[in-house]
């Protein structure tokens, strides 16, 4: 990481209210999407889990908002 933990704390604190239970999402996992060959990034319809061992897992689907913006 190129920042420690308590770095990263203290500069979302300056926007943001940090409250019990908030996650901090850092770093990249294996396998980052432009240095794949060839490059693979998040497309709608793909869905994006994170499981925290004994808390759970969160889903997000991936959906395309330019759509939105225009109406």
């Amino acid at each position: 990481m190129i920042f420690d933990v308590a770095a990263i704390i203290e500069e979302l604190s300056r926007y943001l209210t940090l409250e019990p239970g908030d996650i901090i999402a850092t770093g990249t996992p294996a396998g980052v999407g432009f240095a794949r060959t060839p490059p693979e990034f998040l497309k709608p319809g793909d869905t994006v889990e994170t499981e925290i061992t004994e808390i759970g897992t969160m889903r997000n689907r991936v959906v395309d908002t330019s759509d939105r913006a225009k109406a």
